[in-house]
């Protein structure tokens, strides 16, 4: 038991393994739409695809007993493409079928899909089209295990294996009387999901998940956050990566609420709008964007004055109980669908000014923290309790401390409880270094409050150590940074001055488009002095010894993990 579990907001339904979590929303929720898409998104006259928890629940069982009858039970089976209706049944299909699934960043170069495929021992994949070619390719040489692909998608190939051919087999199978999918025991300690860490250091680490894992932290999110089976999800961060597989896919699967799948990056607004998304998982990133274009919008139309002084009323109004947000705000709240009232949000810190402008126009904005070797989830803000600027409150059934304090009650942030990951996958040395006495090492850098609330302060690996023996946090600085209107990103490192001393520098990256507006058009030596004049201003309020002394300006991003965290091992080896 945790230290929170009298702040449970909500009495949540304990789940012990993913046959319990199907087998309960298949039925309760039968007639539910469990996923809507479009068959083609590209067509003229778009075909609307719906399925409900009752088919859903089908095509698993059929699916899970074809996969058993080609002699998998225990086998790994890797699985790579995009957020799809496929995507979710296979990944069900394996789990509780026994098999181990070994979900894939979609976006890694061929490569590395070899590299991954032979490292999880992977004897099946199932994936979408574009990866056929190579992965035949990986097939046929001796240095993996791999036997059999299976395909997604429709494709006129004899060599490959159809998705939609299994379901029918399965289907036959059972109505013949194949019991092997009745008949399986769920061992829900065991490796049922491995995961390669996204990256951001050079070689990704295996992680080891079970099925326990992942249900305690359904169990523990649904005590904190509430998704109703009316609900409608908007899939569109990387299916693969646990933070929405986890909380988009299988809690939503878990409260019999709709998972509709986004077209694409630059289609979100437009998806949220169609579909009438009301939860929303997402990274600051897509949020900031979205809440700036809102002001531009307000802006253009000449209605900043009036907008803040109805959000003004509606605060005063709302301390009596009264919430009048929907209806003033109706207008925005329009280009969302109208639907939108909670965003659920990780990976990065947040601007502040975001956080409470989502809050004035009544949509929620719930903060929440983890990684991939906790299943994701370790603490997040509840329905009840928010605090802009922490990562909110360890989950109920979790314990965090904060190891080796220094003098402001900042250490490293570690857990203990039914999230913790077994270990990696062959690999005892990285493992040992993370996990002892069932405490997890986080790798992150942090303090908790005197009511509870977490807050990040930076990752371990990534602090400067100063030659004065002082710590400098780069997100910490790059997060003011961050705040220039025209700013897109920046990336804080140091660089050796002297024997005696270390200089903190800046790489920029400013919007071309936004600074042309704030500043008009000038060369790129004239912004980098407006922007080094803001860099000053900055270093004002900070100490001395974490002020920045040089910086570089470019309109290039930063290279990112397909999660859109900074690669920056990667950038440091260009700049230092």
């Amino acid at each position: 038991m945790g230290d929170n579990e009298n702040r449970k907001v909500y009495q949540s339904r304990p789940v012990k393994n993913y046959r319990e979590l199907v087998e309960y929303s298949c039925s309760n929720y039968a007639k539910n739409i469990a996923y809507k898409y479009k068959k083609d998104y590209t067509a003229k006259d778009v075909e609307y695809i719906e399925k409900t928890y009752e088919q859903t629940g089908k095509d698993i069982k059929y699916l899970s007993t074809a996969l058993l009858d080609m002699g998998l039970e225990k086998k790994r089976i890797a699985l790579i493409g995009n957020n799809s209706y496929s995507w979710c049944i296979s990944y069900l299909a394996i789990t509780c079928g026994n098999m181990i699934v070994v979900p894939m960043d979609k976006a890694l170069p061929d490569n590395e899909i070899e590299n991954l495929i032979r490292r999880s021992e992977s004897e099946v994949v199932i994936c979408d089209k574009k990866y056929i070619d190579n992965l035949e390719r990986i097939k046929t040489e001796n240095t993996n295990n791999l036997k059999t692909i299976i395909c997604t998608e429709e494709i006129e190939d004899n060599r490959i294996i159809k998705i939609e051919d299994l379901l029918k087999k399965g289907k036959e199978l059972i109505e013949n009387g194949d019991t092997k999918y009745e008949n399986i025991e769920i061992d829900e300690n065991e490796m049922s999901i491995m995961l390669f860490t996204s990256g951001t250091t050079n070689e990704p680490k295996a992680v080891m998940l079970s099925q326990a894992n992942i249900c305690a932290d359904l169990t523990d999110i649904a005590s904190w956050v509430k998704i109703y089976d009316t609900d409608t999800l908007l899939s569109f961060l990387p299916i693969h990566h646990t933070f929405e597989c986890t909380i988009t896919f299988l809690y939503g699967f878990y409260s019999g609420a709709t998972v509709a799948f986004c077209d694409g990056l630059k289609y979100i607004q437009k998806n949220l709008a169609e579909y009438k998304v009301s939860v929303f998982v997402a990274v600051p990133l897509v949020l900031e964007t979205m809440y700036k274009k809102i002001q531009k919008a307000v802006e253009e139309q000449g209605k900043t004055k009036l907008i803040n002084k109805m959000t003004k009323i509606s605060n005063v109004l709302l301390k009596c109980k009264i919430d009048i947000r929907k209806i003033v705000f109706k207008q925005i709240l329009d280009n969302f669908g109208g639907n939108l009232r909670v965003v659920l949000y990780g990976a990065a810190p947040m601007n502040k000014e975001t956080i409470i402008g989502f809050n004035n126009l009544g949509i929620s904005l719930i903060q929440g923290y983890g990684l991939t070797e906790t299943s994701p989830v370790i603490s997040a803000e509840t329905d009840k309790e928010k605090r802009p600027g922490s990562v909110g409150l360890a989950l109920p059934s979790l314990q965090v401390k904060i190891e080796d304090k220094d003098e402001n009650g900042e250490g490293e942030i570690t857990v203990k409880g039914p999230v913790v990951m077994l270990g990696y996958y062959k690999n005892d040395e990285e493992t040992n270094k993370v996990l002892k006495d069932g405490w997890f090492r986080t790798g992150d850098y942090g303090y908790i409050d005197d009511d509870g609330f977490i807050y990040i302060t930076g990752r371990k690996k990534d602090i400067i150590v100063l030659r004065n023996g002082k710590n400098v946090y780069p997100q910490e600085i790059e997060f003011l940074i961050n705040k220039i209107p025209y700013v897109a990103e920046s990336l804080v490192y140091s660089r050796d001055k002297s024997k005696t001393d270390t200089m903190l520098c800046a790489k920029i990256v400013y919007d071309k488009e936004h600074i042309k507006e704030f500043l008009g058009e000038k060369t790129e030596k004239e912004y980098k002095e407006i922007i080094w004049e803001e860099i000053k201003k900055i270093n004002q309020t900070l100490p001395v010894f974490k002020h920045i002394k040089n910086i570089t300006i470019t309109t290039a991003p930063l290279a990112k993990t397909t999660t859109q965290k900074v690669k920056r091992y990667e950038e440091l080896k260009s700049l230092v």
